[in-house]
C-alpha cells in the first residue's frame, strides 16, 4: 500500500514538474512575441524608394524571424543615429561612418551584415558638362576642383562626404578652396545629383550606386552631367544591431537576423525584389574590424570625438 501511495506521489510530482515547465516556456515565448523588431535606416535616397525598400524587407523578415518587424523613417543621418542611441530602433542599415558613430555611442552593438558591392565600394566625382572639366586620371588632378562651386551630400555621409573630403586632402584640396570658401551640402545623394545636372553646382560627389540606379531608370541626362572620377574602393554600409536583441528576442537572435539576411536568394521572388532595390546579389556576413580605417578618417576629418 505504501509503495502504491508513493508511486502516485512520484507521477503526480513528475506531472507537475511538467506542466510547470510547459507554462515557463509558453510565458517566455509569449514575451518574446510580444517583442517587435524595428527596422530603420539613414535617409541617403528618396524617401519613396526608401519606404518601398524598407516596406518589403521588414514583410519578409517578418516572415522569417517569426516576429512583427516594422519599419520607421528617420529625417536625417543625426537622427538614425540617436534613434539608435536611444534604443528606438533596432536593425538600422548604416553608412560606414554613421554605424561607427553608432557603436560608440551604443557598446556592445553587433554588425552583423552587408551588401557584397560593400566591401569594395566607391564614390565617383560628377560635373555639369558646362564646367568644362576634364576626366580624371590621376588623384592629383583632383587639385583642377579648386574654385569650383562644389557639393557634398549629407555632412554625415560616407560616400557623399567623408570619402570623398577624404580623397581631396590627399590631392592637397582643402574644402575652403572650392568658391565661395566652403562646399555645399546637399542632404542626399539624389539631391547631389539633382544640383550638379541643373547647374547649381559644378562639381559634386555621391554614392556610385546611386548614380547607376539613376542611369539605368533613365532618370539622368548625361548630356548635361557626366562622372569625373571613381574613387578607390572601401568598406560602406552594414546592418547594425542593438546589444539587447537576445535578451528580447531569444538566445541567439542576433544570429538569426544575420543568418537570414545572408541567406537572401534571387531564386526567391520576394528576396529578388529585395536585393534589386538594394543593388545587391546577395547579402554577405560584415564585422567591426572592416571599419577601422572609417572611424581613423572620421576622427582626422572631426566627424568623431
Amino acid at each position: 500500500m505504501i509503495s502504491t501511495f508513493f508511486h502516485k506521489r512520484f507521477k503526480r510530482a513528475i506531472w507537475f514538474t511538467f506542466c510547470l515547465i510547459l507554462q515557463l516556456q509558453n510565458t517566455s515565448l509569449s514575451s518574446f512575441a510580444k517583442e517587435r523588431l524595428i527596422i530603420s535606416a539613414i535617409p541617403d535616397q528618396n524617401p519613396e524608394h526608401l519606404n518601398r525598400l524598407h516596406t518589403v524587407l521588414a514583410r519578409e523578415l517578418s516572415k522569417e524571424l517569426n516576429v512583427e518587424v516594422k519599419y520607421i523613417p528617420v529625417i536625417n543621418y543625426p537622427a538614425a543615429v540617436s534613434a539608435f542611441r536611444t534604443e528606438s530602433i533596432d536593425l538600422v542599415w548604416f553608412g560606414g561612418l554613421t554605424g561607427v558613430q553608432a557603436r560608440i555611442q551604443k557598446p556592445g552593438a553587433r554588425v552583423v551584415a552587408q551588401r557584397d558591392i560593400d566591401a569594395k565600394f566607391h564614390s565617383v566625382f560628377i560635373a555639369n558638362q558646362k564646367s568644362n572639366l576634364p576626366l580624371i586620371k590621376d588623384l592629383s588632378d583632383l587639385s583642377l576642383l579648386k574654385g569650383r562651386r562644389f557639393t557634398f551630400g549629407s555632412e554625415s555621409s560616407t560616400s557623399g562626404r567623408l570619402m570623398p573630403q577624404h580623397f581631396l586632402q590627399k590631392a592637397g584640396v582643402r574644402i575652403t578652396d572650392f568658391k565661395g570658401g566652403r562646399p555645399g551640402f546637399s542632404g542626399s545623394h539624389d539631391a547631389t545629383l539633382a544640383l550638379v545636372q541643373s547647374g547649381s553646382y559644378e562639381v559634386g560627389a555621391l554614392n556610385e550606386e546611386v548614380w547607376k540606379q539613376n542611369i539605368a531608370t533613365n532618370k539622368i541626362d548625361t548630356s548635361k552631367v557626366k562622372v569625373i572620377w571613381r574613387t578607390p574602393p572601401y568598406f560602406d554600409y552594414h546592418w547594425l544591431t542593438q546589444p539587447n536583441i537576445d535578451e528580447r528576442f531569444g538566445k541567439g537572435f542576433t544570429n538569426k537576423i544575420r543568418d537570414t539576411l545572408t541567406s537572401f536568394t534571387k531564386e526567391s521572388k520576394s528576396q529578388k525584389i529585395i536585393l534589386e532595390l538594394f543593388g545587391a546579389e546577395k547579402f554577405i556576413p560584415a564585422y567591426s574590424y572592416q571599419y577601422r580605417d572609417i572611424e581613423t578618417i572620421g576622427r582626422q576629418l572631426g566627424k568623431i570625438k
